[in-house]
């Protein structure tokens, strides 16, 4: 997909400008587009600067990671979803070690705005949270515009 880049980083940064903003956690801090390995698969983040950490979730659990991917440019939308469903132009953002193709989401949960990983065959958005993997089934997608 044209019109995507992503940035290569660790928790010491420094953080690329023009980051794609995915949410605002409960503190206040802005979060972040990312990616980033684990268990042989790709999957989208939470990338939090004001903590030095991107965030993914992987078996049930938030996993802290500081070596990952933040996506910086592009023109973006963000489009209403349900049950696992993307619309025609969804980001994609990573891949299991089955190759499953999954997609940047987000959703408001707990007083926060949080993004996640969209997993089709699971029929949800996945959010990492306060050391969960939460699962949900309303949330919007990153598309190209």
């Amino acid at each position: 997909m044209s019109g995507i880049c992503w940035q290569h980083c660790n928790g010491e940064g420094p953080f690329p400008e023009k980051m794609v903003r995915g949410g605002v956690d409960a503190d206040g801090s802005i979060i972040y587009i990312g990616r980033a390995f684990h268990n042989g698969d790709m999957i989208p983040a939470k990338v939090i600067p004001d903590k030095s950490m991107a965030y993914v979730c992987y078996g049930g659990e938030e996993i802290e990671k500081d070596d990952f991917e933040i996506l910086r440019t592009g023109d973006f939308v963000w489009e209403f979803c349900t049950n696992g469903n993307v619309p025609e132009g969804a980001v994609r953002c990573g891949q299991t070690a089955d190759n499953e193709i999954l997609y940047v989401g987000r959703c408001l949960y707990s007083g926060t705005q949080t993004p996640g990983k969209v997993q089709p065959s699971h029929n949800c958005l996945y959010i990492p949270f306060d050391g969960a993997e939460v699962p949900v089934t309303d949330y919007e997608v990153l598309c190209m515009k």
